[in-house]
């Protein structure tokens, strides 16, 4: 007779998904997943199978979590009030006390070595959607005069990319927030 299992999948995944976000993925030991996650290490390999298994099943959850604030670059009625909406939002994700500082994808994509390796490739998927977000949302306001001809919105777009992920390591060093809302101000100033 199979043993039915004494925890909720979904709860120990959210608990894994903030130790691989504070940690990191090589930071996190598979002593620090069972004890965070409070199962033992055979519900662990039947559940999720490893540990790889289960810091990309982690980083699927992530993603789906954080693709809330990108809804205000595809919705926004205006390129700048889009910009100021998700960085408001994204700067609080970043410097909430409940959570760990910083970003799961910044923080690992700055740890991992291959590149070919399915977790780079998932965090490049990740950069590459939010980049194309932000250029989607920079087309609309040139189209829309909002924003001048003569910008190049490619760069632009990379631009915010990089505030974004620098917005991340500026957090998980607790550097001011006040500044990451100030360098806001001052790109939408830019346009």
């Amino acid at each position: 007779m199979a043993r039915t299992k004494e925890f909720d999948r979904a709860q120990v995944l959210h608990k894994a998904m903030l130790l691989f976000w504070e940690k990191g993925y090589d930071g996190t030991s598979m002593a620090d997943l069972l004890e965070t996650m409070g199962i033992s290490r055979s519900s662990m390999y039947e559940t999720f199978t490893d540990k790889h298994s289960l810091y990309l099943e982690a980083a699927q959850l992530y993603k789906r979590t954080s693709q809330e604030k990108r809804k205000f670059l595809l919705e926004a009625e205006s390129a700048k009030e889009g910009i100021r909406q998700y960085f408001e939002r994204h700067i609080d994700g970043s410097f909430r006390e409940d959570t760990p500082m910083g970003c799961l994808v910044t923080n690992t994509i700055v740890n991992v070595d291959s590149p070919g390796d399915e977790i780079n490739v998932l965090m490049r998927a990740h950069f590459d959607e939010l980049r194309v977000a932000f250029l989607e949302l920079l087309r609309r306001g040139q189209e829309s005069g909002e924003i001048a001809a003569d910008r190049n919105v490619e760069d632009l777009a990379y631009m915010l990319l990089t505030i974004n992920h620098g917005i991340n390591v500026a957090a998980k060093l607790n550097n001011s927030r006040e500044r990451a809302e100030s360098m806001i101000d001052t790109f939408l100033g830019m346009l």
